[in-house]
């Protein structure tokens, strides 16, 4: 189903407040791990909004992600602080790992993996005429 206007909105107004939350609360940072939000997906009932964050430099991101949930009443608390003017019902945080990156790199290394079998193959071919 295609995002409408307004919740994309919505989406942009809460990334743009949980960015600055978690600079405010010592979020962006646990653990040695550096923690942003790659993007928010809201219902089209406005009353759930999907947090997807991004954690780099760290082994364990399930366990900062467990860190965030722990204190996502203090998260919906500030924000609800910032945007109280702008909506009328604050939606319920949920949050998720994103893996995107981790996907990419995953393909990255793929492709290399790849180029470096052709390069084997080809080399014996053009040694012997």
């Amino acid at each position: 189903m295609k995002e409408g206007k307004r919740q994309k909105q919505i989406g942009g107004l809460i990334q743009e407040e949980i960015n600055a939350i978690f600079q405010r609360l010592g979020l962006g940072f646990i653990h040695g791990g550096m923690v942003s939000v790659s993007s928010v997906k809201v219902t089209p009932d406005l009353l759930e909004a999907r947090i997807y964050l991004s954690i780099y430099n760290t082994t364990d991101k399930k366990a900062i992600l467990h860190k965030i949930e722990e204190r996502h009443w203090e998260i919906k608390k500030e924000l609800a602080a910032r945007v109280k003017h702008q909506l009328r019902r604050i939606p319920e945080l949920k949050f998720f790992l994103d893996d995107t990156l981790d996907q990419v790199f995953k393909i990255e290394e793929l492709f290399s993996k790849i180029k470096a079998d052709e390069k084997k193959d080809e080399g014996p071919e053009n040694e012997n005429p």
